[in-house]
């Protein structure tokens, strides 16, 4: 009787995982698109490749 349970627990827990993954979303996110830069761009480029001691 044991090893049936777990069988049926293994069987229930796989089988709402695969509920949730086909799904529909359940999240409730506002859609908000693309947000515009509002932040200064670099005055000049920065070459993270070139060291202190190399100037």
């Amino acid at each position: 009787m044991k090893a049936f349970d777990l069988v049926v627990n293994a069987i229930h827990y796989v089988s709402e995982g695969v509920s949730r993954i086909f799904s529909p979303r359940d999240d409730h996110y506002p859609e908000t698109g693309v947000q515009p830069f509002d932040g200064d761009p670099l005055s000049e480029w920065v070459d993270l490749k070139v060291t202190a001691k190399e100037k």
